[in-house]
């Protein structure tokens, strides 16, 4: 297989996908300083997140089917287009609605660059570099939302929270042309849109997320409005199985489903989302709020984890070919699981250098799971089913992340109100061994204050102990989801067949 100018077709596309990644994560740091200069509250201004997440979910599902009728290069110019268009409308916006609608734009349009870029690096690669090609796209995936709070930090601090939008532009023109000159198209495939199937799926995910953002406020399972989300998606699901037993062309291929491998990747990229992006969301807080750290010292302290991530992707690259892609995995899954661990054992006086070591262990084990599972994932399955079953897989991804956030952000509220309860009984004068006449009348007189400062350290601590929970809750996912292991076929033994067919 000689595909011209192979090595500009793959930055040009990575280019894409990281500018997609990086923004799912970019905008977090700069969100207080949006709230004031939009004018908006603080469940309006979460909108600008969640928007962009639904909308890139939503809209991953028809890649697939629109990559196969209007060909993969013309769908990836589009959305690169767009998408620059949005982030240049995202950094002029002047109120907090012109933002949600120019965010949901710019998700819409960013949807089809990862499931796109990694069909086509599978596809311009032959069987022998399909590891190489999965690491390298894996690299973009995995860096995107590690130095995505760092980068927002240093512009939003230096510059203005409008170029976390605008730095896109340079990326996207370099990626643009570099796909427009080089990517070649690929085959189309007439296949008949499934409307009613990409309805009751499009049903089922918005609810999820809407069950996820809107959860912790109206009171989850007790809240009328929940349980209504949770019928649509068990009457979507119900609609969307019947029909795809009945059509002649549903939705999504049944045959994916029918993968082995596929089938059992989709599930472990799911708890993998989890772990990737929950330690993402507990780590600032923690170093900001616990341990004091200003958020450029937090965006340093976590690169690191980025180094862990790109050195495991280069040396599993060259592994992946020549190893049992289940032992690359296993051994990824034994280094996060020893990271979370060692988490576990925080406190608030925790080293950097312990900060660091967990978190560049953790971004190794991550390295050496992502790689061998993008790659195994396709291994046995038909080329044609490819662009399709990577919008798939994103998706998964996807919501494995925003269930993970929710989780742990929940438990982490949940568990903070019992520590401080449990905390608080043991909190009494003779607890505290002091004795109320050795007490001097001026800390006798401002008796409220020293109540405050005793809440606000029996807080502290209540806060360090939930922290620690929801990092022993995501070593125990990790534990659970090991065993997945065992369901892979040998993948590079079945991954020849598929090679050959692809070339």
């Amino acid at each position: 297989m000689d595909v011209p100018f192979r090595p500009l077709i793959t930055i040009s596309i990575m280019l894409a996908t990281i500018m997609q990644v990086l923004d799912t994560t970019i905008a977090n740091v700069a969100l207080p300083h949006m709230q004031g200069s939009l004018s908006a509250t603080q469940y309006q201004i979460s909108w600008v997140l969640t928007s962009y997440i639904l909308a890139s979910a939503l809209l991953t599902l028809p890649v697939g089917w629109l990559s196969g009728r209007y060909g993969r290069k013309k769908v990836l110019v589009i959305s690169i287009i767009g998408f620059v268009v949005a982030s240049i409308l995202c950094g002029m916006a002047s109120s907090i609605s012109q933002m949600v609608v120019f965010r949901i734009i710019q998700g819409c349009s960013g949807a089809a660059m990862i499931p796109l870029s990694q069909s086509t690096l599978l596809d311009i690669n032959p069987k022998e570099k399909h590891g190489s090609a999965m690491a390298l796209w894996g690299m973009g995936i995995m860096i995107g939302p590690i130095l995505g709070p760092t980068l927002g930090g240093y512009l939003t601090e230096f510059y203005n929270w409008r170029w976390v939008f605008l730095i896109n532009i340079p990326i996207g023109l370099l990626a643009l042309i570099g796909v427009i000159a080089f990517m070649p198209d690929s085959e189309r495939q007439h296949r008949p849109f499934d409307g009613f199937g990409f309805i009751t799926l499009s049903v089922m995910i918005a609810c999820i997320q809407l069950i996820l953002d809107r959860g912790e406020q109206v009171g989850w399972f007790a809240s009328k409005e929940i349980l209504f989300y949770v019928a649509m998606i068990g009457s979507s699901l119900w609609m969307y199985s019947i029909h795809t037993w009945q059509t002649k062309h549903p939705f999504l291929s049944p045959e994916i489903f029918l993968d082995r491998n596929m089938l059992t990747s989709l599930f472990f990229i799911f708890f993998v989302g989890i772990i990737l992006l929950a330690s993402m969301a507990l780590l600032p807080p923690y170093m900001q709020n616990l341990m004091g750290y200003p958020v450029l010292d937090v965006g340093l302290l976590m690169a690191p984890r980025g180094m862990g991530v790109m050195v495991s992707m280069i040396i599993v690259g060259k592994l992946t070919d020549r190893m049992d892609a289940r032992i690359l995995i296993f051994f990824g899954m034994s280094c996060t699981m020893a990271s979370l661990y060692a988490m576990t054992f925080f406190s608030t006086f925790v080293p950097a250098s312990t900060l660091i070591w967990t978190g560049v262990l953790q971004g190794f084990g991550l390295g050496f799971i992502f790689v061998p599972l993008s790659t195994v994932a396709y291994s046995t399955l038909e080329p044609r089913l490819r662009a399709e079953a990577a919008s798939l897989f994103s998706l998964v991804r996807n919501l494995g992340s925003s269930v993970g956030i929710s989780i742990v952000m929940v438990m982490l509220t949940r568990n903070l109100q019992i520590n401080h309860a449990y905390l608080a009984e043991y909190i009494t004068a003779t607890s505290l061994g002091i004795s109320w006449q050795q007490v001097p009348a001026s800390v006798l007189a401002d008796a409220a204050g020293v109540l405050a400062l005793l809440d606000a350290e029996i807080t502290r601590q209540a806060l360090t102990i939930a922290y620690i929970d929801d990092f022993k809750l995501m070593m125990w996912v990790v534990i659970a989801a090991t065993p997945l292991v065992l369901l892979f076929k040998n993948a590079p033994k079945a991954a020849q067949p598929a090679a050959k067919a692809a070339s």
